[in-house]
């Protein structure tokens, strides 16, 4: 994006008085709203004088700043203010390179250093809490999802193999990355939340880590504590919606080409979901909190590799089924994958998309698949909670199982 030299200016200006704004606001005694203002334009200057001069006045001015900031340190020890914190400091020499970066660019990128700065320097409460929250086992598994995504992922083929050609290892093994970092996602945010959370809260939170453990946990919660069941009701109800989204961030990011197609009757059905949900937490108490059922981490190596074979033999059996038994024969795939994993059916058919699979049989299929998964958790609702729980959930799950077999029926309009 080509920026003029005055707007070049004004966006390190800008970005330099947002970080400077939070460090004053903090009580930073090193730099302030008009320091950082000036350390960002400093870095854009230096790299408008790097074009005709060259890169060394970037480099330059990097240093001074950095004796500016020994300079300042110094006198505060001299003042015997003793502070052993160095995020100011830091802060000050990134903001110099964002403000050269505006100027040699992208400047999106400097945008998005500049404000993920800011955001880093304002949360940190939460994150020091997170910190603490996170037990000895959850920095495990972290590193095990730092296993999946750095170390494993890069070194497998990018070829395609096996029967039919579908499976693709590097491909595949970067969908399972795709679902463990939403799943972790949400446990993290689980995590900065705490224990407790309104309802809202916990039923998105179990939507993002497991609809399916949610469900299974608020059964069980309202089989021993029936006071909970109006709750318990309304955070199945939303995990259940939670998962429509999920399905369309993946249409999202594995098949953009066709999002346009297959996520508008998909987030029909999560609006109808949402609606009866919105119903559920208006009569739930509202405010009131409760207790987030613990939550495994979801970066685990174990779970990666079953849902890589889960989605390995799905993605198999789709090829066979619409090489042999033509389309028609995905929908009983869908009815059955779905009720262990939407996820992976999802994938499959998405990657089937990319090597000629019509986008209106793709979109109902995953819909076949999400309502299969709602019809296996009202089961595991009457199976595991109270039957005013069960009565509750059914009702809840009447509004998208409607809308879903009548959107798979009828059609979508423009569509067929």
């Amino acid at each position: 994006m080509q920026v003029p030299l005055y707007a070049q200016l004004a966006i390190a200006l800008g970005l330099g008085l947002l970080v400077g704004f939070q460090r004053e606001r903090a009580g930073s005694a090193i730099a302030g709203i008009r320091t950082f203002a000036l350390i960002t334009l400093l870095g854009a200057v230096a790299a408008l004088l790097a074009q005709p001069y060259g890169a060394w006045t970037i480099a330059a001015g990097w240093i001074a700043l950095g004796a500016i900031v020994v300079v300042a340190n110094v006198a505060k020890l001299r003042s015997g203010e003793v502070d052993p914190g160095l995020t100011t400091e830091a802060a000050a020499l990134l903001m110099f390179g964002v403000g050269a970066l505006v100027v040699t660019g992208p400047v999106e990128m400097a945008l998005a250093a500049g404000g993920a700065v800011a955001i880093l320097l304002h949360f940190k409460a939460p994150l020091h809490q997170f910190v603490e929250r996170v037990g000895e086992g959850d920095v495990g598994a972290i590193m095990r999802f730092v296993l999946i995504t750095l170390v494993i992922l890069p070194v497998l083929p990018d070829t395609s193999v096996g029967p039919y050609g579908v499976w693709n290892p590097f491909r595949l093994w970067l969908m399972v990355v795709l679902i463990v970092g939403i799943q972790l996602g949400g446990y993290v945010a689980y995590k900065l939340v705490g224990a407790r959370g309104g309802t809202l809260m916990a039923g998105v939170l179990g939507g993002l880590i497991s609809s399916t453990a949610t469900t299974v946990g608020y059964a069980r919660r309202a089989a021993g504590e029936p006071k909970a069941t109006t709750a318990a009701a309304a955070v199945i109800g939303i995990a259940g919606t939670v998962v429509f989204a999920r399905l369309a961030a993946l249409v999202a990011a594995v098949a953009p080409h066709a999002f346009r197609s297959i996520a508008p009757p998909l987030l029909a059905v999560g609006l109808a979901a949402g609606a009866a949900a919105a119903v559920a937490t208006w009569r739930a108490a509202r405010g009131e909190a409760h207790d987030l059922p613990e939550q495994s981490n979801p970066a685990e190596l174990r779970p990666a590799l079953l849902f890589a074979a889960i989605f390995a033999v799905v993605l198999l059996l789709s090829a066979f089924a619409r090489e042999h038994l033509g389309s028609q024969a995905l929908y009983a795939l869908a009815i059955v994958s779905g009720v262990a994993d939407v996820d992976a059916i999802t994938l499959s058919t998405l990657q089937l998309v990319g090597r000629g699979l019509d986008a209106e049989v793709a979109w109902r299929v995953v819909i076949v698949a999400a309502l299969s998964n709602l019809v296996f958790k009202a089961g595991t609702v009457a199976a595991l909670g109270p039957r005013a729980l069960a009565v509750r959930v059914g009702l809840l799950f009447l509004a998208p199982l409607a809308a879903g077999l009548l959107v798979v029926l009828v059609g979508w309009p423009g569509r067929g």
